[in-house]
């Protein structure tokens, strides 16, 4: 079996780090977004992200911020600005070879990232094929959840007190197709035995259900 092609990548116009993984015949492309200071080093996004690569799903994981920004821990909740590098970052992946280029595009997001990862499928909603958030702060999306048109699924621990409750409410305000899933006893990080698991799987049929390419959502629809 031929293994996954990883490639470093840097993307325009800041230079932003990151790591192309390509299966053999890709079904899709999915890009995180992570949130509260965290890197393309997150530990739970790169499982996530290997459990998504063993279902044929491409991967990218980048950093939003550059080492200088990092510096400034406000940065983290600037949801408009990290919305506007995973726009720039779609836009990037649309012009890297064919077999990239043509790949339906999903998002990840976790905390913060979530909400960035809402507001760039609200400004791509022909590019942005679904969406999937896990212990994230949709609700810091805010006008822009009603102009969600992508299938969105919101994935919270059962005791991340507080966080439900946001989701709940983000879920409410979602324009597209739309769904929580709470993982049973866990907290915010998923650090429970089998918690990731579970995000992994739910992520992965979600994916698998509505990351198709263009020409098939549409004779679905």
């Amino acid at each position: 079996m031929k293994r996954d092609q990883s490639l470093d990548v840097l993307i325009p116009p800041l230079g932003l780090a990151g790591t192309l993984t390509l299966p053999e015949k890709a079904r899709g492309l999915v890009a995180f977004a992570h949130g509260s200071g965290s890197s393309r080093f997150s530990t739970r996004n790169i499982a996530v992200a290997q459990g998504l690569n063993a279902r044929g799903f491409a991967t990218l994981l980048f950093d939003l911020l550059t080492p200088q920004e990092e510096q400034d821990r406000s940065n983290v909740f600037n949801v408009a600005m990290l919305g506007q590098r995973l726009v720039a970052t779609v836009d990037w992946l649309q012009g890297l070879e064919p077999a990239v280029a043509c790949l339906p595009v999903g998002l990840f997001g976790a905390s913060t990232g979530a909400a960035a990862a809402l507001i760039a499928a609200a400004q791509l909603p022909h590019r942005i094929a679904a969406v999937v958030s896990r212990g994230g702060r949709p609700d810091l999306a805010g006008e822009a959840l009603p102009q969600v048109r992508a299938p969105t699924l919101l994935i919270v621990g059962g005791a991340d007190f507080g966080v439900i409750e946001l989701n709940e409410e983000a879920l409410s305000w979602l324009g597209g197709p739309s769904a929580l899933e709470i993982i049973p006893n866990a907290t915010h990080l998923f650090p429970e035995p089998g918690a990731m698991d579970a995000v992994i799987e739910h992520a992965g049929r979600w994916f698998e259900r509505y990351l198709q390419p263009p020409a098939s959502v549409r004779a679905v629809s």
